[in-house]
């Protein structure tokens, strides 16, 4: 071969996986393979060797990462093959995020789709010079064998250098291009209109969602839809959403036995989904049900809401410790397979539920679309598709009773594997939609989660005043990337907004201007991925484009605006607009992953803002809170202020207070405020809700 000149390879015992924390690296710590995490100690070795890298990325809960684990790194042969040839580095994608956006990128100017597990082929100086994907044992699926790609890969890099020079070059330049942002002027609301349309045309009129099979639940462009619908009274937007959320969350991409939702559907109908959990799909959910649930009162929307955030508050928290005391924060997934099989867990046979439900089998059956043969390769997936309407109290009353008795029997079997590792930015998403949702629905047990959560993040993922991406068992890990610090920032704002405590607005500031210090391009405009100081990378990465989380740059733009309108403080303003005019001309070239930030200039330009001048514990206080969350604002700015808070003297409900009552006594008082406008004082929860729900009026003239 080759390679037959190059030092000895190391053998199956030199696999360092076992000093990792990630449960994705554990998993592979017996492998034979002779893995090395990311790091300069891996790089270093495949330049000392003169050997190239084989990279390998997934995450826990991946079910074709765990085949190739199976097929390819469990058999000795092929590991053997890996030592001699390369030096192997395995990366947990959601731990190091930064890398996987990186090759993912490298994969795609090689032509090829991404996903995980990806598998690419570096230089020992990190360059990438081919790659692919899941490969099987042997040639199938139209594809060849790992082994025949290890063994070709190798030689090209061992015998033609042009070939591989040729190939590092031209990507590395197309990555650094890729990182270019294409600059615009402001976004015009006239533009978010025209992509509303545009996205309408990408709906299944039948079963909701975007295109055909496979199906994801793509909350930004529901959110973007929603806010067309409540922007121009789009009703074909609003009927949109409401179809993809009624059928998802009727569908078998629901748990309707333990809650939450999987990461997407592999038909078109909702029915099968892959079955992994994770935290940032449900977070996004959470908040999209509350939108829904304030403008429709649908109960539908409302009890799948509550379920999802139970499971979450019942399996998602993550623990301080192999002991079990509990963090406070929030894990990040839960597995698709158990038993070696994909969705093993979650699925029933009919004989199951008629031996477990007796008398009230039939009944289920019905509902639940559970047959003799099954729905899924000869077991059943629970859905409510065929019949989504809720039926009468009685019927639901006897469902409810044999769903709780299946969820028992169902814990009783082996669970999914569970990664337990927190993640500052998928934290973030959870803390924010909680801290909405729990005024709306009257939960202060959620709000508290969120504080406790929050709480974790600031005190234990925070060294030298820098946020760190991810914890595990006491240690942290890697520095913060621009969604750690963009997330956790719009979560600080959400639980200001729902609490009124001053400490969480500081902290605000204080990671923008983190942010502005080592994030922000000085030449282009935007944020960076990752901060100027994080090592051992070959690109800096900036893309405002969301994926199955939204972008950072989207986020940081509603927050920008946020600290605007919460603190009058001029540079948000302008920060924010440049920011959005750094992204704008990608419009042009492709609009649909640009949800967040187009949601995020329509904040910016269109906020309604909502001061209370009262005692915050006040019942009258309350009451007129709650009838600003019982509105569906996607706009909102809420300021909750005590009699002697000055707000800032540009804010323009600047030195407006209280109004006395009839009898003389001070009364709690709210103003809305559209651009430099606002309301007379209102008093009654009544007229502030029309106030609110009447839009900005005209100006005097």
């Amino acid at each position: 071969m080759a390679q037959a000149d190059a030092p000895s390879a190391p053998d199956a015992s030199s696999n360092t996986l076992g000093a990792e924390t990630s449960p994705y690296l554990l998993q592979h710590r017996d492998n034979p393979v002779a893995w090395r995490p990311w790091g300069e100690a891996a790089f270093a070795e495949a330049r000392a060797t003169n050997r190239p890298v084989l990279l390998s990325v997934g995450y826990a809960a991946c079910h074709w990462c765990h085949v190739m684990a199976h097929e390819c790194f469990e058999n000795p042969e092929i590991a053997g093959l890996m030592n001699r040839l390369y030096v192997n580095i395995k990366v947990d994608r959601e731990e190091r995020p930064d890398v996987d956006s990186i090759y993912q990128s490298a994969l795609a100017l090689l032509g090829e789709h991404g996903g995980w597990p990806l598998t690419m082929f570096l230089t020992p100086e990190g360059e990438p010079f081919w790659g692919g994907t899941y490969f099987p044992p042997e040639p199938r699926y139209g594809r060849p064998g790992f082994p025949q790609v290890l063994q070709a890969v190798a030689e090209i890099y061992a015998t033609d250098k042009p070939r591989v020079e040729k190939n590092t070059t031209a990507l590395k330049d197309a990555l650094g291009k890729l990182s270019s942002n294409q600059r615009g002027g402001e976004i015009p609301l006239g533009a978010l209109d025209q992509v509303a349309q545009r996205l309408l045309d990408e709906i299944d009129p039948a079963n909701g969602g975007i295109g055909s099979a496979p199906k994801f639940p793509q909350p930004g462009v529901l959110k973007l839809l929603w806010r067309a619908w409540k922007r121009n009274g789009d009703t074909a937007a609003r009927d949109a959403v409401e179809l993809t959320l009624t059928r998802m969350s009727q569908g078998g991409i629901y748990d309707h036995l333990g809650g939450g939702y999987a990461r997407y559907a592999v038909d078109a109908y909702w029915l099968v989904p892959h079955f992994e959990k994770m935290l940032y799909d449900n977070a996004q959910l959470i908040e999209l049900l509350t939108w829904l649930w304030q403008d429709t009162r649908q109960p539908l929307y409302e009890q799948r809401l509550r379920e999802t955030v139970a499971w979450v508050l019942r399996e998602m928290i993550a623990e301080e410790d192999p002991g079990g005391r509990p963090s406070g924060a929030f894990a990040a997934t839960l597995d698709a397979d158990s038993e070696g099989e994909e969705g093993r867990f979650y699925v029933w046979s009919a004989e199951e539920i008629d031996r477990l439900l007796g008398p009230d089998a039939t009944l289920f059956m019905q509902h639940y679309d559970v047959r003799p043969n099954g729905n899924w390769e000869g077991k059943t997936i629970l859905n409510r598709s065929a019949l989504p309407q809720l039926a009468d109290a009685a019927t639901e009353a006897t469902l409810a009773a044999c769903r709780e008795k299946l969820l028992a029997a169902r814990d009783e079997r082996v669970r999914p594997g569970w990664d337990d590792k927190v993640l500052a930015d998928w934290n973030g998403l959870m803390i924010a939609a909680l801290a909405e949702a729990a005024p709306v629905f009257g939960e202060p047990a959620w709000l508290a989660a969120a504080e406790s959560a929050f709480a974790f993040v600031v005190d234990r993922m925070t060294r030298d005043g820098r946020l760190f991406h991810a914890w595990r068992h006491g240690q942290l890990k890697h520095p913060a990337t621009l969604d750690d610090y963009a997330n956790m920032s719009a979560a600080a704002l959400a639980l200001y907004q729902a609490t009124g405590r001053q400490d969480l607005l500081a902290q605000a500031e204080s990671w923008l201007d983190i942010l502005d210090r080592h994030y922000w391009d000085a030449e282009n405009g935007g944020y960076f991925l990752t901060a100027d100081d994080t090592p051992g990378l070959i690109v800096r990465t900036k893309s405002a484009a969301d994926n199955a989380t939204p972008s950072g740059n989207g986020t940081i733009l509603a927050a920008l605006a946020q600290l605007f309108y919460l603190t009058g403080k001029d540079a948000y303003r302008e920060r924010a607009g440049a920011l959005a005019a750094a992204f704008s001309g990608e419009l042009l070239r492709n609009f649909f992953p640009l949800t967040s930030l187009l949601n995020g200039a329509e904040l910016l330009q269109s906020a309604v803002q909502v001061v209370i001048v009262g005692n915050r514990e006040a019942p009258e206080t309350q009451r007129l809170m709650k009838s600003v969350t019982d509105l569906c604002l996607p706009n909102r700015v809420l300021q909750v202020i005590a009699p002697d808070h000055t707000l800032p003297p540009d804010h323009p409900a600047a030195g407006k207070g209280q109004v006395e009552g009839p009898d003389g006594t001070p009364r709690a008082t709210a103003y809305v405020c559209h651009g430099p406008n606002c309301s007379l004082p209102l008093t009654e929860p009544a007229a502030l809700a029309a106030a609110l729900s009447a839009g900005p009026a005209a100006p005097p003239a």
